[in-house]
């Protein structure tokens, strides 16, 4: 999960360019609108919805897989945040996939060998919708002027019972209205249901039954190379468009124009278009293993989508009527690659580790409190709070929220988690993801390393504090 820490940079080690990365929705503003966006596109036949824009993002590529410094701590409980990968959890959606097969026919075509695009097409794109969000009020980050105006992008169906998975920034500035059009003509008024703030996931619910679904796959088996293919409606004119390409990586992290960071993205070069946004990456058996969100903006061929895993739990709750709920462990932590291993002097090449104060600074080769942050900050203020900590107060001495989850189980800064319920962590399993596929109550067994010595807690996962 993006947590509101800042990374903890190495001494030395060379700050990364910060580029913007454009989210994949498509804007339209009103006529009225005194010039805060981009002019109107031509009309469109009455038939298609109005366009809404994709995200982009910047000139300059995010290096790797960034180091997320995280708390499990902050977000909304309805409005809610983070990521996910395999599924411990009795409750993840792996029944939601099921449903969709039984919902869907169409799903055993894809089945469990590789199918061809056509085939792959007629199945999903029935369950591929276009969203039109009207009255959205939007910002100029160029010139601060404001407006209103009509966004578009995609979704997909995953229950039939009207539930549509699309990106938050889709239905976000708090649309006068949102209608969702069908892939077979008709067009019903939308509700949001949740959203995930951090993840830039929502789900969309409209009143209808029978709905056709697209067949949920697992996004944890990708592989680099592999053939993905989106459908959406890019331009919010040119509906059920396709498009083809590979998994070019995993892990990504980007940051994105309104100043929030991305995490554990697929990156595809698949064409992903503005419009495209909340619209499905398939695999190549035609399961859904991504939601499409973002892409380069002065690039080609440089896309990224969300892993399908990190909304399965979102799915579940959605299904069952529940509300959006994440997973809470409140602790900040770092995830090991040689760069940190190296400079902090850990005794293991993957994990998650839980910084102190006193590890911290003598990395650096100054007294407590002394390790700033590349923006100049204190991450942890000598007041004994962090001002971004989102999820509660952190003492200055810790990285441990106090009452919390982890602290409860037995937590302590300096701690290495190396493995949740038997998955070791790495780099395309870091904390984050995994712990994310977990509904809030679930206890798990972590294993710690502690002192050069391996030991293990259970920690009852809370829910995550509301954004204050």
């Amino acid at each position: 999960m993006n947590e509101p820490f800042p990374p903890l940079t190495p001494p030395g080690a060379p700050k990364p360019p910060a580029p913007v990365w454009a989210t994949a929705a498509s804007h339209t503003p009103a006529p009225t609108v005194s010039e805060p966006f981009a002019p109107a596109a031509p009309s469109a036949p009455s038939a298609a919805p109005s366009p809404k824009p994709k995200r982009t993002v910047g000139p300059v590529f995010v290096v790797g897989a960034v180091l997320a410094s995280s708390l499990l701590a902050s977000g909304g409980t309805v409005a809610l945040i983070s990521a996910t990968t395999h599924a411990p959890a009795p409750t993840p959606a792996t029944a939601t996939a099921q449903q969709a097969s039984a919902q869907n026919p169409a799903s055993s075509a894809a089945g469990g060998s590789q199918a061809p695009v056509v085939d792959i097409v007629k199945a999903v794109s029935p369950a591929v919708v276009t969203i039109v969000a009207d009255g959205v009020t939007e910002t100029d980050p160029t010139t601060g002027q404001t407006g209103t105006g009509t966004a578009t992008g995609s979704g997909v169906i995953f229950d039939g019972n009207g539930l549509i998975l699309t990106n938050h920034h889709v239905v976000a500035g708090d649309p006068s209205k949102l209608t969702v059009h069908l892939n077979d003509g008709r067009a019903f008024v939308g509700r949001i249901y949740g959203i995930d703030t951090l993840t830039d996931l929502a789900i969309v619910k409209i009143d209808a039954t029978g709905l056709p679904t697209a067949p949920i796959g697992d996004s944890s088996n990708i592989q680099v190379g592999q053939q993905a293919i989106a459908i959406g409606s890019p331009l919010g004119t040119f509906t059920d468009s396709v498009t083809s390409g590979i998994v070019s990586a995993l892990g990504r992290s980007i940051p994105v124009e309104d100043g929030s960071t991305l995490s554990n993205l697929i990156q595809t070069d698949t064409a992903i278009n503005p419009g495209n946004s909340g619209g499905p990456l398939l695999d190549p058996t035609g399961k859904v293993i991504g939601i499409n969100t973002a892409a380069a903006s002065q690039a080609q061929n440089i896309g990224f989508a969300i892993p399908i895993d990190i909304a399965k739990p979102l799915l579940a709750q959605a299904s069952a009527g529940k509300p959006l709920a994440r997973p809470y462990l409140g602790i900040r932590f770092e995830t090991i690659d040689p760069t940190v291993k190296s400079e902090y002097k850990l005794p293991v090449d993957n994990g998650a580790w839980i910084p102190s104060i006193a590890a911290v600074d003598q990395a650096n080769g100054q007294g407590s409190r002394g390790f700033q942050d590349p923006n100049g900050q204190f991450p942890f203020d000598p007041n004994g709070q962090n001002p971004n900590d989102q999820g509660g107060s952190l003492p200055a001495e810790t990285s441990v929220v106090a009452g919390g989850p982890a602290a409860q189980g037995g937590i302590q800064p300096g701690d290495i988690i190396t493995a949740v319920d038997g998955t070791t962590l790495d780099a395309t399993h870091p904390l984050d993801l995994v712990t994310s596929q977990y509904v809030p109550g679930t206890s798990v067994k972590l294993d710690i390393l502690r002192n050069g010595q391996t030991t293990q807690a259970t920690v009852v996962l809370g829910t995550r504090p509301a954004a204050g």
